[in-house]
């Protein structure tokens, strides 16, 4: 990588436009996006320097914000060129992040077919099937024999997204079936297209979302699939390679959401500090006012910690343990239902699951909790007289905090979820402010009711009452 580098910054140095041409031309597409994040100054200059097929499979594996920094720096003409160039999907990926005025004169450089097609392509929902397809597949008849649709293929697969599968259609253009290009090619020049369809079709709506896509992608082992509307008429493709892009999108937004933090849309060394701010402190506001209810909870049990003081030691512990076991269970369920192993109708099964495993691992910790306080207290008095009461305290509220954590991180997502929002958003840092102010409440509760006595005494008799306070009740 370093030996890349230093060739080409020597080349740029000699300026040597014919050696660095043929240089960047034999490289692999993927060494040059490396370069052009090394050189962020010398990446218009590269796109300019390569031949049109080379830059048009370069710049469509940047990310948004490096094509944006490229395109303004570019000729004209170059620009012409490569938004001619680029394949629909990703040409509208790229509209579809850009300001509608700049798409407005990007737009101008298309052909009327491809900008009819650009501006249609563009009216579907950001986040739906629609804004990754392509129209560039291969279409056939059932009627037709093998050997006039490997003619047809011959004709036009070379301006198709892919010719690993081709699209069987009726008359009006209804979507029939999918045929690999291997059936094709392994029958007999005279067999009927109609003998290889085995009706075993899997399609997209043109309007599901983008998420669904990616789960029928992932269960059924497909280079591309058909899009179709709500008559089943064929509207074109989504291959692989964009589904693989939309993916890493999706999981990389996920990520960021979980750890507490609004999406970025942009690279993290690349976004403007302020802007990175703003996503962050959002959240963590939210946050904030939230553990500001655990002051609250403190304050309200403030005469159970003034009697036995010791209850303050674990409260760390209680709080910590709880929000673990939320942020660990609410981890699970949002990763189980993105790979489309938990759905919403699946809350009952989910639910009991943790209610096992949440009283399992509560009654786990609760035994080192309590065996911790009895050892410790065997050679020291810090915990005082009431140590055993303590540490039946601790054991049975950590039973209580890991069991409700548990069940309160995997129940949130699915009910974010049917409620229309992103389960993610239910995050490990609000799952776990979420149990640490709930936590605080079954601790003291379940101290209440264990040390009852020791911090609610019973009033003294009236016989223990000083003799002038009675005299002076009497009297008056």
């Amino acid at each position: 990588m370093e030996e890349m580098v230093e060739q080409i910054e020597l080349l740029l140095e000699q300026n040597d436009e014919h050696q660095l041409r043929e240089y960047l031309n034999n490289l692999n597409i993927s060494d040059v996006e490396i370069l052009i994040g090394e050189l962020p100054d010398y990446g218009p200059r590269f796109i300019e320097i390569l031949s049109i097929n080379r830059a048009v499979n370069v710049f469509r594996i940047l990310d948004f914000p490096v094509q944006e920094r490229i395109l303004k720096k570019l000729s004209g003409p170059k620009i012409a060129e490569l938004i001619n160039e680029l394949p629909p999907d990703d040409r509208t990926a790229l509209f579809g992040e850009m300001h509608s005025d700049t798409v407005k004169v990007l737009i101008q450089h298309l052909p009327v077919d491809d900008r009819k097609e650009a501006l249609k392509l563009l009216g579907y929902k950001e986040d739906s099937v629609g804004r990754l397809m392509t129209p560039d597949y291969i279409v056939i008849k059932k009627i037709w024999n093998v050997d006039r649709v490997l003619t047809h293929i011959r004709k036009y697969g070379k301006d198709s997204e892919t010719i690993d599968v081709v699209y069987v259609i009726d008359s009006n253009g209804a979507l029939l079936d999918d045929i690999r290009i291997r059936e094709i090619l392994l029958a007999e020049p005279e067999t009927k297209v109609s003998s290889l369809m085995d009706n075993r079709l899997i399609s997209l709506n043109v309007n599901d979302p983008q998420e669904e896509a990616i789960n029928v992608f992932r269960m059924n082992n497909r280079v591309a699939l058909p899009v179709v509307d709500d008559g089943n008429i064929l509207l074109g493709i989504v291959t692989v390679d964009d589904i693989l892009w939309i993916a890493n999108e999706e999981y990389t937004e996920d990520i960021q959401k979980i750890g507490g933090t609004e999406a970025l849309d942009e690279p993290y060394l690349d976004i403007n500090l302020f802007k990175l701010v703003k996503k962050r402190v959002g959240w963590l506001i939210v946050l904030f006012l939230g553990e500001m209810l655990t002051a609250t909870a403190m304050g309200y049990f403030g005469d159970e910690i003034g009697v036995v003081v010791a209850l303050a030691f674990f409260l760390p512990l209680i709080i910590s343990s709880g929000g673990n076991s939320g942020s660990q269970a609410s981890t699970l369920i949002i990763q189980a239902m993105a790979l489309g192993e938990v759905t919403v109708a699946d809350w009952w099964r989910v639910m009991r699951r943790e209610l096992i495993s949440g009283l399992m691992l509560g009654v786990i910790l609760g035994i080192i909790g309590f065996f911790r306080i009895t050892i410790w207290s065997s050679f020291s008095t810090i915990y005082g007289p009431h140590w055993l009461l303590i540490a039946f305290t601790v054991g049975l509220a950590l039973i209580g905090v890991v069991l409700w954590g548990s069940l309160a991180g995997s129940m949130l997502p699915l009910v974010l979820k049917r409620l229309g929002a992103d389960p993610a958003t239910s995050s490990a840092p609000f799952v776990a402010t979420l149990v640490d102010v709930t936590g605080l409440i079954i601790y003291f509760t379940i101290a209440s009711l264990v040390m009852h006595n020791i911090l609610h005494p019973p009033a003294p008799p009236h016989a223990l009452v000083p003799a002038h306070t009675l005299l002076y009740n009497v009297a008056h």
